[in-house]
Order: C-alpha cells, then sequence, then structure tokens
C-alpha cells in the first residue's frame, strides 16, 4: 500500500466538517440545502476543486462531492488504466461503487459501465482498473478524505 493511501484515517464527522468547511470557504450566495444544485453550477466548480481528495492510492483523481445525508458522503474517482486499489476495507460503515464508465476487474470479475459492487463495513477488498480506466461514484458511510 502506498504511504499517501490511508483509508480510515477520517472520521463520517470529519468529511462533514470537510464539506462544511469548503462551502462557508467558497461564500456561496444561496445554501445548498435552499435550492437544487448541479455540477454545472457556476459557483460549484472551484468548490469542487477545494474538495480534492490526496488521500488516495496512485494515478487515482478523487473528488468529495459537496454535501451529504444522515449517514451517506459522495465521491467521484477517475482511475488510470492498469492502476490498482491496494487491499484495505472500510471500519466505520458500509458503501457501493458505481462505475459510470470503464472498468474494474474486482476478484474475477471484469465490472463495467453500469455495474455496481456493494462494499460492507469492514470487509477487506482491492482491484485493479480496466485497459480504458474507470470513472466512479460512490457513498459510504464513512469518510474517505
Amino acid at each position: 500500500m502506498n504511504e499517501k493511501f490511508k483509508p480510515n484515517s477520517c472520521t463520517f464527522e470529519d468529511g462533514i466538517n470537510r464539506i462544511n468547511s469548503a462551502v462557508t470557504a467558497s461564500k456561496l450566495k444561496t445554501s445548498l440545502k435552499d435550492k437544487i444544485s448541479t455540477s454545472q453550477d457556476a459557483d460549484l466548480k472551484d468548490l469542487l476543486d477545494s474538495l480534492a481528495v490526496t488521500n488516495i492510492p496512485d494515478n487515482f483523481q478523487k473528488w468529495q462531492l459537496p454535501f451529504y445525508f444522515d449517514r451517506a458522503q459522495f465521491y467521484i474517482s477517475v482511475g488510470n488504466p492498469g492502476s490498482i486499489v491496494p487491499e484495505h476495507s472500510h471500519n466505520d460503515g458500509d458503501g457501493i461503487r458505481y462505475i459510470v464508465s470503464g472498468s474494474i476487474e474486482y476478484n474475477g470479475k471484469s465490472l463495467t459501465t453500469g455495474d455496481w459492487m456493494y462494499i460492507p463495513k469492514g470487509i477487506k477488498y482491492s482491484f485493479s482498473v480496466g485497459k480504458l480506466g474507470v470513472t466512479m461514484c460512490y457513498c459510504y458511510q464513512c469518510c474517505c478524505a
């Protein structure tokens, strides 16, 4: 496992605080709770940049989305072809990965666009990225920032 990849280093509350701090620093004109927001909203593009995650495996990019639900936080991750996510677990809660484009190889299975992977709390797993790379959306009951 590379030195910077520590998926259990932040609590769920740390993730909420990270989102709230980024939103406050962005000086949005209205609260995200007061309107429907999209990734194309001009005032949210810089906010997303401030939520880039560095605690990730090599050859990945990752962003925490600027909202959360009671026990869920959301992320977008992009992995280069052939990248490997080392064996790890998420010890504070369950998660789900949804393949938006590209593919990952997990346990002899190729998960491609439209496929998903449910990850129970505390279960170790790893995967590699397919030859075209991958974009994933995922939701965790923990913080992975």
